[in-house]
């Protein structure tokens, strides 16, 4: 199964927005955690998102657009949203995530 790591920035986003996105990306799958392959599991910062899948990156893009067009129903944000998805092709590495309890 491919891994995917989504980024999506809401500009002029307020009041509970990501909070909304959260709510909807998780709708479809998309999870703010990540996890070392082993026992740990890391907090994503505030807009990335982690997913498992044998979609296409094309595929996890538009279910991602689609969570963040609902978070601009919502908030009627002024500018579209920013989606970026990349699929690890090797282990993906990171240093500072808080670990989850």
């Amino acid at each position: 199964m491919a891994r995917f790591t989504t980024r999506v920035e809401l500009h002029d986003a307020y009041g509970g927005a990501y909070e909304t996105l959260h709510a909807e990306i998780g709708k479809r799958g998309f999870t703010r955690t990540i996890d070392d392959g082993e026992v740990n599991e890391y907090q994503l910062p505030i807009g990335e998102y982690n997913l498992e899948s044998e979609l296409t990156s094309k595929q996890v893009c538009d279910l991602a657009v689609a969570a963040a067009k609902q978070t601009c129903t919502n908030h009627d944000l002024q500018e579209q949203p920013w989606v970026l998805v990349t699929k690890a092709a090797d282990t993906r590495q990171w240093s500072g995530l808080k670990k989850v309890q």
